[in-house]
Order: structure tokens, then sequence, then C-alpha cells
């Protein structure tokens, strides 16, 4: 089979986009025939070949090589409103700069083709509904993304106040019934109801255990991004849009990246106002605000002036997506928003550059090199944004001074010094810092 997309079934969902986009209150009633064996196979050969294995330990390869002996099986069972959705295995993994750990669900890998099937064609109408402001888990959209617009905004638009909000344990508390409800809006194909609502109460599997699952949606699943988006995008960002913002003094502006938003006012009174609405709002549908990680700031260009009378040497900062986002000046004096990397990350990218040092030490230097290189290109392309470049280059002599302890504490001629490191850098240099988002592109984004 070809893995690439085959024209007929871009044009099936193309189809779909174009019907959503003319007629934003048609539910659609016939839509699981668009997932195909064709489709699945496509999806499947996109799941990295070491992607981890769900309950049934089956891992990526395994299951393409009897993809031919579970296919037909499984779309007739969908068809017949008779899919079981096997048990989602739970492991931890640890929270940005704390010591407690994120539950992730992994699901079984011919389980996580269908659900990516599945959220495609369900993608295709619900990308038609969404609003600018929501950018997580959304084709073509991402984190800086949504940084280039909160900037925009934070620094063109009337903007002196801003509340940072973040939904406490959001996948675990989504309610099965409102997430249904909300699909309907849409969906009348009792075939994808059927398949989504045994996603959302199959099994937990953790520590031998199998455990029911009456709310919330596991991390880590396909079709989780994509329901929590149509969650949100019906409890919070239509409200906020058609609700909120007429009912205002002055002018406002949300940013949304899948559970993490900001809100923007011009006035404090109607920060305060949207603050206490908001939390009855998310109650009604069983969501909460984490009180450590929300809060009101003073924020935007006229903030340093009101802050030198409130006693304070600067304004506060917000935290968004990693980042730590300042009130500063440009050359020619005017307002600028500075962005730099949260401190936790920043320590968390430190300790995970040590920790793989450790473990490579005793490889060859070019090996070293080549690991090294890869997990800080991966660090510059998500932090390398305009006005972030001394954190940048601090990870890069951080990682300098540590590789040469390693590389000393594995000389038989004892230390390494820095005349001899500079000759091991000029044979295996290491990736200098740099910029990928400009402040010029950034401005290029957030007009799209």
């Amino acid at each position: 089979m070809q893995r690439e997309e085959s024209p007929t079934m871009t044009t099936a969902l193309e189809r779909i986009a174009a019907r959503a986009r003319c007629e934003p209150k048609l539910r659609f009633t016939s839509l699981a025939h668009h997932i195909t064996k064709e489709r699945v196979w496509e999806n499947l050969c996109q799941i990295t070949l070491d992607s981890a294995p769900g309950v049934d330990g089956q891992s990526v390869p395994e299951a393409k090589e009897s993809f031919e002996v579970w296919i037909e099986a499984m779309l007739q069972s969908v068809h017949r409103q008779g899919y079981a959705a096997p048990n989602i295995r739970r492991v931890y993994i640890p929270k940005p700069g704390k010591q407690e750990k994120r539950p992730l669900g992994v699901p079984c890998v011919a389980d996580r083709a269908l659900q990516r099937s599945a959220a495609q064609v369900l993608s295709a109408i619900y990308e038609q509904d969404f609003l600018s402001c929501s950018f997580g888990g959304r084709p073509g959209r991402g984190a800086h993304q949504a940084l280039a617009s909160l900037h925009e905004v934070i620094s063109g638009r009337k903007v002196e106040w801003v509340l940072e909000a973040d939904l406490k344990n959001f996948f675990g508390s989504l309610s099965h019934e409102w997430m249904l409800r909300f699909v309907e809006h849409r969906v009348g194909d009792p075939r994808l109801i059927s398949l989504i609502r045994r996603w959302l109460k199959a099994s937990i599997l953790e520590d031998g255990e199998v455990h029911a699952n009456e709310e919330g949606t596991p991390q880590g699943g396909s079709i989780s991004v994509l329901l929590s988006n149509a969650y949100l995008h019906y409890v919070l960002d239509l409200w906020f849009e058609r609700v909120v913002k007429p009912r205002l003094r002055g002018e406002a502006y949300m940013v949304r990246y899948l559970d993490d938003f900001v809100l923007c006012f011009q006035y404090r009174a109607d920060a305060l106002r949207v603050q206490k609405a908001l939390c009855q709002r998310l109650g009604k549908f069983g969501l909460t605000l984490e009180p450590s990680k929300t809060k009101l700031v003073e924020f935007g260009r006229y903030a340093q002036r009101h802050a030198s009378k409130r006693g304070r040497k600067r304004p506060e900062t917000i935290y968004f997506l990693g980042f730590t986002l300042y009130c500063t000046r440009n050359r020619k004096g005017n307002f600028r928003v500075g962005l730099r990397t949260e401190k936790s990350r920043l320590r968390r990218a430190l300790m995970r550059l040590q920790d793989q040092m450790r473990r490579m030490r005793h490889l060859s230097l070019r090996k070293q090199t080549e690991c090294l290189n890869q997990m800080l290109r991966g660090h510059y392309a998500y932090y390398g944004i305009a006005g972030n470049i001394r954190a940048l280059r601090r990870v890069h002599r951080a990682v300098e001074r540590y590789w040469r302890k390693m590389l000393s504490s594995r000389s038989w001629h004892g230390q390494v010094w820095w005349k001899q490191f500079q000759q091991i850098k000029e044979r295996f240099p290491l990736v200098r810092p740099k910029l990928y988002l400009s402040y010029s592109k950034m401005q290029a984004i957030a007009a799209l």
C-alpha cells in the first residue's frame, strides 16, 4: 500500500470542509464511511517506529505486518457500532520544573491509527468552526503562532491588564455527557458518536489493575486533542467572543493554546468582572482554574509608569507556553513585549542535557556531538524567538562547560584543559544559538 494520502481521500475531506464552512449549523449524518482501510494504513505509517506499545504489547512494525489480519474486523465493528476500545495503559511523565508527574495514556497502536483517522474526518468539520484565538492541536497552528498573536495583541492593541489562566486537571475533568452533547451539534452519525463514547469510556490499566473511566479523556490519544479543543470551543471560546466581549466597556482579547489561555483587557474593571464570571462559567461544565497559575497582572505600554507609582521597580511578568513575557522598550524607546525562556523550563533543559551527557560520555566524540547537536537544535527551534538570544547562549555555554567536565571524567590523562577542549570543538563543533523567529516574522505570523 502507498503511504501517501490518495487524491480521493483528500477530496472527500475537502468536500466535508467546504460544506461545513457553508452551512455552520449542519449536522453530518454520514461520516463513518470516510474512515477507510487506506486512511487507517496511512495514519499507521505516520506513527513513529519506536512508539510505545499499548496494553496488547504490539509494536508499530508488528501492527503493520499484521494489518491485513485486523483491519477488516476493526472497520466492521465500527460500522455496526460494536467497536470495543482497548484499555489504555497509563504512564507518568515529569511536569516541567516540578516533582509531580503528569498522567499520560498510551492506546494500542492499531487503536491509535483508528483515532487519527477519525480525528482527520472530524477535523475537516471543526476547523471551519474553531475561532482564530485557538492555536493548540490544530493543523498549521502552534505555540509560535500563539505567542506571536499574544505579542501583537499586547503591543498593538489597547491592552493594560492581562489575566493569565490555566485549567486545573483539564484533561482529567472533562464531562463525558457534555462532551457528547457538544459533538452532537455537528455530528449526527451514530457510528461516530458510538466510537467517541467508547474511547471516552475506555478503561485505564495502571499497576496491573484496570480502572473504569467515568470522566476526562487521557492525554496521549490522538482523538483527545480534537475533543478537548471542541469542548473548550463551546465552553470558553464562543462564550468569550459572543457573550462576554459585547458586554465590556473596553477592548478584550483571548489567546488559547489547549488548556492554557490568556485574556487581555483595556480596563481593570472589565478584567475583574470576567474573572468572576469565568469561574462560574467553568464550574457549570466541571472545570476549575488552577489558583497557582491564575493571576491578574497590569501589563502593557503604561505598566512601567504605573509600577513606579505603586513602589515597584518594574511591572510584573506573565508566563505562557514556556516563556516569560515582560515589559521593555526597543532602541527607539518605544514599548515592546520581551520574551525569554521561563526559569523552570531553562532549568529543566539544562538538567536534561546534563543527564544525556552523563549517559553517553563513553561514546565516541562524533556520536556525542551528533546527539548533543540534535538536542540543541530542538531547543533552539522552540526557544529561538527574538529577544531570547541570551537564554540560548546560556544553554550553549552550560553545555560546553559540562561536556568538558564529562570528557575529563573519562580521560586517562586527567583533566581536559580548555586548550585541548577548543581543539575538540574545532573537529566536532556544537551548534551555535540561532533565532528562528524574528520580530518581523512574528508580525507576519500574527497577521495571518
